[in-house]
C-alpha cells in the first residue's frame, strides 16, 4: 500500500500525486490538514524517513517562530506543534512498504518503489 501525506494546495505535493499516477501508482491520499497525524503517527513517520523532528519541520514558516520553537526545542515539543499545527510538516511525504521519503524533488519518492 502507498499513502501519499498530500495538500491540494502545494505544488510539490500535486507534483508528487502526478508523478506517481504518471507511474500507476494510485496512493491513499492523506489529506493531513484535515486530518493532523497522531504523535505516534509522526513517530513512525520519523522512523520511515530515518530523520529528526527537525528536518520534517518548514522551519521557515511564520508559525514556526510565533510559537516560538528554534534550534533548542525539544524533539517533544517540535513532535506536538507539528501535530497541533500539522501545516509545520514538511509535504508530500510518500509512505510505501514501510519506508517514506520527502517529494522534494518529486522524483525523490520514485527510490521507493
Amino acid at each position: 500500500m502507498t499513502t501519499i501525506y498530500h495538500n491540494p494546495r502545494c505544488s510539490k505535493s500535486r507534483q508528487t500525486l502526478q508523478l506517481l499516477e504518471e507511474h500507476n501508482i494510485e496512493p491513499e491520499i492523506r489529506l493531513y490538514l484535515k486530518e493532523a497525524p497522531s504523535i505516534d503517527e509522526l513517530q513512525t513517520l520519523l522512523k520511515q524517513l530515518d530523520v529528526t523532528p527537525l528536518a520534517l519541520m518548514r522551519t521557515k514558516e511564520t508559525l514556526y517562530k510565533e510559537l516560538g520553537l528554534t534550534n533548542e526545542s525539544s524533539d517533544e515539543e517540535r513532535l506536538q506543534a507539528m501535530h497541533q499545527h500539522p501545516s509545520l510538516i514538511e509535504r508530500p511525504i510518500v509512505i510505501h512498504n514501510d519506508k517514506a521519503k520527502i517529494g522534494r524533488p518529486p522524483e525523490a519518492v520514485l527510490a521507493l518503489f
